[in-house]
């Protein structure tokens, strides 16, 4: 794809998972990935740090993908990682720069 390919709210994909355009700038697009991202919970007990604990997990929940502001991380593609993206998902899709 070409920088003039994206629009605001547009899906691609790139690396092969699913993205979505949120921003497109005079040399870079932004997006955030639709793919189920994976969430750190830490539990910190006041009576003895020595207890904390993480809980991780993976999560689809829509909600997040849900902005501006956004749950999960934007991404910024360059002009080299662009020309990985697709609008249909491809064996040659590939990754970012």
């Amino acid at each position: 794809m070409e920088l003039a390919d994206f629009r605001i709210g547009q899906e691609f994909y790139c690396a092969g998972k699913r993205w979505r355009c949120t921003d497109v700038g005079s040399r870079v697009v932004v997006a955030i990935c639709l793919e189920p991202h994976e969430v750190v919970s830490i539990s910190d007990p006041d009576t003895c740090p020595s207890a904390r604990r993480d809980h991780r997990h993976v999560t689809d929940e829509p909600s997040w993908f849900d902005g501006p502001p956004f749950v999960v991380i934007e991404e910024v593609f360059d002009e080299h990682s662009i020309q990985a993206c697709s609008l249909a998902l491809s064996s040659q899709s590939g990754g970012l720069s």
